[in-house]
């Protein structure tokens, strides 16, 4: 069996994606590259890798067993890069940052401000919900995450860094707007704007409902924050949000932040790695430049 480094990376990304087309557009390829490889593979192991049920593609049993090689292969050969790196006395100025969806909306002021101090570190940064988040540090594919707090069960090593408030937000108009402690008894009634499933913030939101024995009314499910907020904006309903993405838009009056008991729900940012990782210099310098920006912005 002859597999190359290439076709391994081109199988993880496609059974990551489970898409031929999302895999060639990460690894800025052709789909018919991406395609190319993978037969090229399926031939030098004489299994397939992949079946096509309908329009979907999903890993046979071959693939599922050649996923764990792959990645493991993967993870050993980036190891070994940066090992020479560091006794080269080199750092290859390259850093992969994942983040949730909610945390862009100051992960890049501090991205920012770490490329105006770092100016020769090539920054790749990749902005999606906490569903795929996880996947991809499944994966080994960022250095470090920013995300809300990682799962037990997943081998991570991480750290909080800023509270994460969560509150409740409505249209200026709103008929509550006004009132002080408004217990969830009062809103028997109302439609909440809610993101998709797999959002961090979503799972708070009804985590907490759950534990206050309220059951809320879904009048629309939308994808990401902007929608959300623009959606309780025109009046779609309420939304529980956190507070870092909607402090313009409570400055400026377009929403306001209702006043429910109990609320916010106050959570906390962390930056994460899987365990085992060796994080190279330009990452580690990353990660200490999160935790000092959070303990300024928390003290």
């Amino acid at each position: 069996m002859h597999i190359t480094i290439r076709q391994l990376q081109v199988f993880e990304a496609v059974s990551r994606r489970l898409s031929f087309t999302r895999a060639a557009e990460e690894l800025h390829l052709t789909q018919p590259a991406v395609s190319m490889q993978v037969k090229q593979m399926e031939s030098s192991v004489g299994l397939p890798m992949f079946e096509q049920i309908g329009k979907k593609i999903y890993l046979t049993q071959a693939g599922d067993a050649m996923l764990l090689h792959a990645r493991t292969i993967m993870q050993h050969l980036e190891a070994a890069a940066e090992e020479m790196n560091d006794l080269r006395g080199e750092d290859s100025g390259r850093l992969r940052v994942a983040i949730a969806s909610t945390v862009n909306y100051f992960a890049t002021q501090l991205l920012a401000d770490f490329a105006r101090e770092n100016p020769a570190v090539e920054i790749s940064l990749d902005v999606t919900n906490r569903e795929l988040l996880l996947s991809r540090l499944e994966a080994n594919v960022p250095d470090l995450a920013l995300m809300g707090k990682p799962p037990a069960d997943m081998d991570l090593v991480s750290e909080s860094f800023m509270d994460n408030p969560l509150i409740m937000i409505a249209a200026p108009d709103h008929p509550l707007a006004n009132n002080k402690q408004i217990p969830l008894s009062d809103l028997p009634e109302a439609h909440f704007v809610v993101r998709e499933p797999g959002s961090g913030t979503r799972v708070a939101m009804e985590r907490f409902f759950a534990d206050q024995d309220f059951s809320y009314q879904k009048s629309m499910e939308l994808m990401g924050n902007e929608a959300v907020k623009q959606g309780v904006e025109a009046g779609l309903g309420l939304a529980v949000v956190s507070a870092h993405t909607v402090a313009q838009e409570l400055t400026l009056k377009r929403l306001v932040k209702l006043d429910v008991v109990g609320m916010p729900i106050m959570r906390r940012w962390y930056v994460a790695h899987r365990k085992g990782k060796r994080l190279s210099p330009t990452a580690q310098s990353f990660r200490r430049f999160v935790l000092e920006a959070g303990a300024r912005g928390t003290s």
